[in-house]
């Protein structure tokens, strides 16, 4: 059995398809309380522990540091403390915003972080406490998350451009816009391999391809939804919000690939399928 911290989340709603998977709700290990998700790891003693719930709140996060903190950072630490203790496998979800957004080239796992926000720094606690629990662990970095699921920038855009003949987003972020179905086949995977192979613990990335900016990731949305929408570029600068991004989310992820055989999906196929989830459901 994999434990899965994180019941109604994107990537938890898609790793409770499968097969052996236990997802726990807040109600059955709150994240405000890392001494009780010690406790569930404990008490259940599976063969691997994948930890996909956050606080991910990144504009409120800004006045909320310390709860924010305390879930992101203390949580997967108290976590990974559990499984090091029990020799348990353990695979985290954490952020490009743990990195500072600047320049153009793709951040390396072992790139250098500086988070600009409490969002980033309460990811990258989580991070250290994760590393310095000392057992087989993997943080999978990932960025731009949408599904089908909860709220993300697809529906919104879908709601938006059902409404509007036009709208202005930002084009100075650059990224990869990623689906939460493919980061849960990404984390079962890493955790499969590493009961089997404990030196594949470590840091890795993974997002989807290509690079786009959020202003043209809507231009592919409104396409292949059929909706009549014009898209006006526009800076971060002239969309002021609490907490600032990072400019430059692009991600290397030719670790993962090498270590873990598991390359970059298209986004543009897994929109597709998005909006067909969606379609099916109305």
């Amino acid at each position: 059995m994999i434990l899965v911290f994180g019941k109604t989340g994107q990537v938890a709603q898609e790793l409770a398809a499968y097969d052996g998977v236990t997802c726990l709700s807040r109600a059955e290990a709150d994240l405000s309380d890392p001494a009780a998700c010690a406790a569930a790891i404990r008490a259940r003693r599976p063969a691997a522990v994948i930890n996909a719930a956050a606080y991910t709140a990144v504009d409120k996060a800004e006045d909320d540091e310390t709860l924010a903190t305390v879930i992101n950072g203390d949580a997967p630490g108290a976590m990974a403390q559990a499984c090091a203790d029990l020799g348990i496998p353990f695979v985290s979800i954490s952020t490009d915003y743990v990195f500072d957004g600047t320049g153009t080239q793709p951040w390396k796992p072992a790139g250098a972080t500086g988070p600009l926000g409490a969002y980033g720094r309460s990811k990258l606690k989580g991070e250290q406490l994760i590393t310095a629990a000392g057992g087989t662990a993997a943080i999978l970095r990932t960025s731009w998350v949408v599904s089908a699921h909860g709220n993300n920038f697809v529906k919104t855009m879908l709601r938006l451009g059902g409404e509007r003949d036009a709208l202005s987003i930002v084009a100075d972020q650059i990224g990869g816009p990623t689906m939460a179905r493919d980061i849960a086949h990404a984390c079962m995977r890493m955790a499969q391999q590493l009961i089997k192979d404990p030196s594949k613990a470590g840091a890795y990335h993974f997002c989807s391809a290509p690079q786009c900016s959020w202003a043209d990731f809507a231009r592919e949305i409104f396409t292949q939804a059929k909706l009549t929408c014009a898209v006006t570029d526009i800076a971060s600068s002239d969309y002021p919000t609490p907490a600032q991004r990072p400019l430059n989310s692009r991600m290397d992820c030719a670790l993962l690939e090498t270590v873990f055989d598991i390359s970059q999906p298209d986004w543009r196929l897994g929109l597709s399928d998005i909006l067909k989830d969606l379609g099916a459901r109305r």
